[in-house]
């Protein structure tokens, strides 16, 4: 399967890849994680990144957010080239542009719910907007459970916390790594629906990691990976499209062909939240 190019189909791109390489190990052993990547994420839009076990959709993610260094190629967010920036420029950007989401909640058990979603700006000596704040906590809907702490949460309220508080620092981008994969159906929706919703009426991005077809379905689209390089799109996905293409990935043909021709590269970026 040949790589595959893809770029934004919004306005422009809010992150950016281009010849991404990452390589562990060397000689021998040397694992090509990421084969010479390509790609956008665009402002507004959440994206679905799926593939095989091993194919690197895990490692772009953790490149793209800085939480893994590259060994070649150039990774721009929020007009910021990462691969240039020292540690102590790592931690201000994760800090203070990204947000993040985890399938393991990363909540501090003896906090309240308020308190684990304002922690970011707590560790970065920031003003917390209260006039966000009450927009995202009720777009969340934790209204009645901000003074709970973690133990008194349901798996998917705690969830929402996390996603309240990877929001809190108004992120351009958030990067969620299986946010669901702990949770049972119901409380998947959940988290799914609030992560679609921040997209539509926050105007958030968001760029999610999946092994679901039915959690990639409420994406804007669906990239997938295999072998370390973009193999294809699908743009409006359902679970049965999802589901064909990594079927067609599986059987070693390619997934469908982006439909973005003619689509401009772009370079700029934005984001906020992490807590290191």
């Amino acid at each position: 399967m040949r790589p595959v190019t893809v770029y934004p189909r919004g306005e422009g791109a809010i992150a950016s890849a281009r010849g991404l390489v990452k390589v562990y190990g060397s000689g021998e052993t040397a694992v090509r994680a990421l084969d010479g990547v390509d790609v956008d994420f665009a402002n507004g839009e959440l994206t679905a990144i799926m593939g095989p076990s091993g194919s690197g959709k895990s490692t772009l993610m953790h490149c793209m957010a800085g939480l893994d260094t590259v060994t070649s190629g150039t990774v721009v967010v929020d007009g910021e080239d990462v691969a240039r920036l020292g540690q102590r420029g790592l931690t201000r950007l994760r800090r203070e542009r990204l947000g993040f989401v985890f399938q393991a909640f990363n909540l501090i058990p003896t906090l309240t719910a308020e308190e684990n979603i304002t922690l970011p700006l707590d560790i970065a000596r920031r003003p917390v907007d209260r006039d966000w704040f009450d927009t995202v906590v009720d777009a969340v809907g934790l209204r009645d459970r901000l003074d709970h702490r973690p133990g008194e949460l349901s798996g998917g309220q705690q969830q929402r916390v996390a996603c309240a508080r990877a929001l809190v620092s108004r992120p351009a981008v958030v990067f969620a790594d299986e946010p669901t994969g702990n949770l049972d159906s119901r409380s998947s929706s959940e988290v799914l629906g609030f992560l679609r919703h921040s997209v539509d009426v926050l105007g958030q991005a968001v760029v999610m990691v999946t092994h679901d077809p039915t959690a990639a379905s409420y994406a804007h689209r669906v990239l997938f990976l295999a072998d370390g390089r973009l193999v294809g799109e699908i743009v409006d996905p359902t679970p049965e499209s999802v589901l064909d293409a990594l079927r067609e990935i599986g059987a070693g043909r390619r997934a469908p062909e982006p439909a973005l021709a003619g689509a401009a590269p772009a370079l700029v970026g934005g984001v906020a939240g992490g807590l290191r």
